[in-house]
């Protein structure tokens, strides 16, 4: 296969130029907003934590330890702000390489199993995957888990399919493994090995033909995956072992190693849906992209017919993927995501052919249109009616002002997508599209971000609470949620975070108590029942649907304890 350095000078332009256009697209907004609900503050609040403590092998929420997720993305995020030094580049900057990390390998795999177009194309279809750029644009576990599955799939099916290649083969199995210590599913890119036993079994072409007495190399490939897990699994465990003392660490222990993943698997707990749930999914998350479903899918059956194992291979594991999450009766449409790449891959190779046909630049247009109207609609009938629900979201969300902005926003997006419409037409379909996503991303990363941050963030209503705090005063937290410490940015106590809020609220009491002069604490109102008479609360308003007060001890009614309800308990029920 050429090298980069052998492409002609138009092949290398292209792909800097695709290379900086994702930049632009994924990277636009960054600096300009702080981690938003619901899993952005939870995870930068663990890397902070590990930043401040030095304890990078045990993640924690404020006091308590978290161990719902491995902590990869708090390391990359924890990493990030050791070199940067600025949390709002910080907690995207590992989104945005992982992003960056799995076109790449998406555009290698199409330019060595078919050409530099093909890879371009490959890269270019993954980009204008509305589900893939919504996500990378995020800071949530799954672009890292989409990085090392695809990282994955690049290692297997260059030693399946270009090989033996047993280095690559070996990096496959390493990245699975660092997969799953990231989200718990990164083993599922080893799946690929069963569509590569049926091709190998019945000869189909493009299979790499595998040396005799082989058997034991693919076998090192348990140990490549062992190897990237125990990097953080060995560690954790003596650690867990030493500080044995404290129950707490073998709690976690128990739940991140089981509960959280065989058990979440067998037996979920939310995110309950139907074995057929994925399907509007595949449809319609992952526009424009299956927009090319009714040219692909002949194709594909041709070239399977034809026993083409560039083909065969991604597709099988996209369908074993596919049954796979199915299965487990917890579903959430970001699980299937690391499918994305591969189906880009296998769908570029058409392409070329499938950009000429007039049915799907009518598609591609169509899909804009409907966009573009469905938004400048929307702006247009909040601005003019101020309908009900423009009222809720104004409210909910702690809008002071810039409410009409939000829906100028939408304005904007819609008619600028109409306006490509309208002069790019049938004939340059593909670039309507283009550049409808590209309005779509640029504007609501560059307008959207700052609008949206101090509300969404929790940062207004926080920088409130600072302002009222004087310097020798202490706060709680009861029925906190992540961004209210994140955003907090100086020292609070909290009273644990899956503790129920009534137990928080009388430990709160207890600490408040101990100085009642300096101590103020801070809750979402429905934590406090009667329990605080608001009239001597400071109101915070609303932020991220909640209502929130801050307090000293003049406004607690003495002796109550909010019930789980919010209604008063009797005297005899508080335990006093």
């Amino acid at each position: 296969m050429p090298s980069f350095a052998q492409a002609t000078a138009q092949e290398r332009r292209y792909f800097w130029l695709l290379l900086i256009f994702a930049i632009v697209v994924i990277g636009a907004g960054m600096g300009l907003r702080d981690p938003w609900p619901s899993d952005e503050p939870r995870f930068t609040l663990a890397a902070k934590q590990m930043v401040e403590s030095g304890d990078w092998l045990f993640p924690h929420r404020g006091s308590e330890l978290y161990s719902d997720k491995p902590p990869m993305l708090m390391w990359t995020e924890a990493a990030s702000y050791t070199l940067t030094r600025n949390w709002r580049v910080a907690f995207l900057l590992p989104s945005l390489l992982a992003a960056l990390g799995t076109l790449f390998f998406i555009y290698d795999l199409g330019r060595r199993l078919w050409n530099r177009q093909t890879g371009l194309y490959a890269a270019a279809a993954l980009l204008l995957c509305f589900q893939f750029v919504y996500q990378v644009k995020r800071a949530q576990i799954d672009p890292l888990v989409v990085f090392f599955i695809t990282a994955a799939n690049w290692g297997l099916l260059r030693h399946m399919l270009l090989g033996p290649n047993w280095r690559a083969y070996w990096f496959g199995c390493f990245c699975a493994g660092l997969g799953v210590i990231t989200k718990g599913v990164g083993i599922i890119a080893l799946l690929m090995l069963i569509p590569y036993a049926a091709a190998a079994r019945w000869r189909w072409d493009g299979v790499a033909r595998m040396e005799h007495g082989a058997w034991w190399r693919w076998l090192l490939g348990l140990p490549a995956v062992l190897l990237a897990i125990a990097l953080w699994l060995v560690p954790m465990l003596l650690t867990a072992h030493a500080r044995a003392q404290n129950p707490a660490y073998l709690a976690y222990v128990n739940d991140i190693l089981f509960r959280q993943t065989a058990g979440r698997y067998a037996n979920a707990w939310h995110h309950l849906h139907s074995p057929v749930y994925y399907i509007p999914i595949l449809l319609f998350s992952w526009l424009p992209l299956s927009l090319t479903y009714p040219g692909t899918l002949s194709r594909w059956w041709q070239r399977l017919k034809a026993k083409d194992a560039r083909i065969l291979l991604p597709l099988g594991w996209i369908a074993l993927m596919l049954l796979f999450f199915s299965a487990s009766p917890g579903k959430r449409d970001v699980y299937i995501l690391p499918a994305a790449p591969m189906l880009a891959l296998v769908t570029a190779p058409f392409l070329d052919e499938l950009l000429q046909k007039r049915w799907l630049r009518i598609l591609g247009l169509l899909f804009i249109t409907v966009l573009g109207t469905a938004m400048l609609l929307l702006g247009a009938y909040a601005l003019a009616a101020h309908p009900k629900f423009a009222a809720n979201l104004a409210a909910s969300r702690g809008f002071d002002e810039g409410e009409q902005a939000l829906w100028w926003m939408l304005i904007v997006i819609g008619a600028a997508q109409l306006t490509l419409v309208a002069v790019l037409r049938v004939r340059r379909a593909a670039w309507a599209v283009g550049g409808g996503m590209t309005v779509l991303w640029l504007v609501w990363s560059l307008w959207a971000y700052p609008l949206l941050n101090d509300s969404s963030s929790s940062a207004g209503l926080m920088r409130e609470v600072r302002e009222k705090l004087g310097p020798q005063d202490e706060i709680g937290l009861i029925d906190w949620t992540e961004q209210n410490l994140l955003m907090l940015d100086r020292p609070a106590k909290d009273f644990g975070f899956k503790q129920p809020a009534s137990t928080q609220y009388a430990k709160a009491m207890q600490w408040q108590a101990e100085s009642p002069s300096h101590r103020w604490l801070f809750a979402q109102d429905t934590a406090l029942g009667a329990c605080v008479l608001r009239d001597k609360a400071v109101s915070l308003g609303h932020a991220n649907r909640r209502a929130w007060w801050l307090f000293k001890v003049d406004a607690v009614v003495p002796g109550c304890v909010p019930t789980a309800d919010g209604d008063v308990p009797d005297a005899s029920d508080t335990g006093d």
